[in-house]
């Protein structure tokens, strides 16, 4: 049979090993046995009420504890990375330091040495279209590997050309008026040129890219007003290699006569016609009719 001494040593052990779970278990259990002693009178059930509550509360505090509180930056950063990359930035809403992980660059440097090790952060960078943070370089290889994939040994096609894509969507998309054609595409063209590009090698890697970004454009009122305000500015000539691709033109009046024939008015609609018959000796019959 269990002597005195040898319950008030358990307990006491009990008590040093979890203080606060032995708390709440005795809170219970004292609740419980004054609540059924002294069932009918008012103070042993306000006394219940109180150990009843304590008890909760200590069980809740045993219940919350945040398992990623305790974890260091870079075990966290480390399961971040291993999330798709579309899931970023739904994470970063979840907690304060997740978010400041994803506006951070840590986060970014670590993505693109596991991810693009090949991709030196270090290395020279010329030309007009600036590279930018480890952030912006995890973007625009993870657009290139997805919409173009050139597959450059070394990958200086690939990140030139996801940098190019992102700096033509930025500037495409401002709520203001957006720069002109010739402008950009002589910027895109110059960037080429200065990574030691030929001539016809930047035509056609530019024409891929302005494919690449006519086709991503929203549907929306900004854009039918700059895809009709870039078919204006091709009335005038460039050289070569700056002249516009016959692809690229293709592509910008198909998306006008398919995917905005209902914002064109009457006016609109011919004279873009008209236009596109000076450019193409074949004229779909799905541009046709107003």
């Amino acid at each position: 049979m269990e002597t005195a001494l040898d319950s008030e040593y358990t307990a006491q052990s009990t008590c040093e090993a979890g203080p606060l779970v032995l708390s709440a278990s005795c809170s219970l259990h004292q609740a419980n046995g004054y609540q059924q002693k002294d069932e009918h009178t008012d103070s042993s059930s306000t006394s219940s009420d109180i150990f009843t509550q304590d008890a909760v509360q200590s069980l809740q505090m045993l219940e919350f504890v945040d398992p990623f509180e305790n974890l260091p930056d870079h075990l966290i950063i480390e399961v971040l990375v291993r999330l798709p990359v579309t899931n970023w930035a739904s994470a970063a809403c979840v907690r304060k330091r997740w978010a400041a992980f994803y506006k951070g660059g840590l986060l970014w440097q670590t993505a693109l040495t596991k991810w693009f090790p090949e991709a030196g952060i270090s290395k020279s960078w010329p030309g007009p279209i600036c590279r930018g943070s480890s952030k912006q370089c995890f973007r625009a290889l993870y657009v290139s590997k997805k919409l173009f994939n050139f597959g450059d040994s070394n990958g200086d096609v690939d990140e030139l050309a996801g940098h190019i894509y992102l700096f033509l969507k930025e500037k495409l998309e401002v709520s203001g008026s957006p720069l002109s054609y010739g402008l950009l595409h002589g910027t895109v063209v110059d960037q080429f040129l200065a990574f030691g590009k030929a001539g016809s090698t930047a035509h056609e890697l530019a024409s891929q890219i302005w494919l690449a970004v006519i086709d991503n454009l929203d549907d929306t009122e900004h854009t039918f007003h700059l895809l009709m305000k870039i078919a204006e500015e091709w009335e005038v000539f460039l050289p070569y290699p700056y002249s516009e691709s016959h692809a690229v033109q293709w592509r910008l009046f198909e998306r006008i006569f398919t995917d905005f024939r209902d914002c064109l008015t009457q006016f609109e609609y011919y004279s873009t016609l008209a236009c596109a018959k000076r450019k193409f000796e074949y004229i779909p019959s799905t541009w046709l009719g107003y």
